[in-house]
């Protein structure tokens, strides 16, 4: 059985009257009718241009946002389904690292408090215990453990997602949902925070669904590619077959676009 099972996940936004007048309503389907299953211990990659659904398709999965009909299966548990005690145990395996390292932190709380605020809000350890395992966590992200008496606004770019990881570690998660965690950082940092995903994924057997427009980082991390155009998935695959014999007009003309996957080891 799959970690994660979806099946038929759609999500309607409604559009208002036109501007220009004249009424007439609408919709966008910002996910359509999406079906898919991620193996524990794997790295899905979901790939497309912006505007082409990814970010919803991972918030819908955790149900940080409401799809319209659809179902969503964690470890066989119906997500969509769960009562509020149901959802709070399951967010304990289900995390999310965000795509913006400035804005995903909290600047007025300490490293400290940001890293064991998901331990105290499940009323995880003493707080002795909570302090080690946030000393633990940042070794585990490659920072040390006196950045957790500094704020946020004291560290880089790359080294402010590292603790946003290491956050999203702190219950020991099954599985986690990376939406363009290395979009806002340059080449070389964010290439550090790929490698750093890879070795957390071996080191605490996690599952991710990766979200990226970067074809590159996708291949070095995916074991399996979904490329998404309008809401749908238009071709999904094992990283290698997507990227060498892609099927779908659209999965080549991304791989176009992107000269590095010319000169890219496999």
């Amino acid at each position: 059985m799959a970690l994660v099972e979806v099946r038929g996940l759609v999500k309607v936004y409604p559009l208002g009257e036109s501007v220009f007048g004249g009424g007439g309503t609408g919709e966008v389907r910002a996910v359509d009718g999406i079906s898919l299953d991620i193996a524990a211990g794997e790295t899905l990659g979901v790939v497309g241009e912006s505007g082409s659904g990814k970010s919803t398709l991972g918030r819908l999965i955790l149900r940080l946002i409401e799809p319209t009909s659809g179902v969503v299966r964690f470890n066989g548990i119906d997500v969509l389904k769960a009562s509020n005690s149901e959802m709070r145990r399951l967010r304990r395996d289900m995390q999310f690292v965000f795509q913006d390292p400035f804005g995903s932190l909290d600047l007025r709380m300490t490293v400290a408090e940001i890293v064991t605020e998901p331990l105290r809000i499940h009323e995880n350890g003493s707080g002795e215990r909570r302090r080690e395992r946030a000393a633990e966590l940042m070794r585990a992200v490659g920072l040390d453990a006196s950045a957790l008496a500094r704020y946020p606004h004291e560290f880089s770019g790359g080294q402010r997602q590292r603790i946003g990881i290491a956050r999203a570690l702190a219950l020991r998660p099954k599985f986690i949902v990376a939406d363009e965690p290395v979009s806002a950082l340059d080449v070389s940092v964010g290439a550090q925070i790929v490698n750093l995903l890879a070795q957390l994924q071996q080191e605490f057997q996690l599952t991710y669904l990766f979200i990226s427009h970067a074809m590159p980082v996708v291949r070095y991390l995916a074991t399996r590619i979904a490329v998404m155009n309008k809401g749908k998935i238009v071709e999904l695959g094992d990283t290698e077959r997507v990227l060498t014999a892609p099927q779908h007009p659209y999965t080549r003309a991304l791989i176009d676009a992107t000269p590095e996957l010319r000169v890219m080891p496999a």
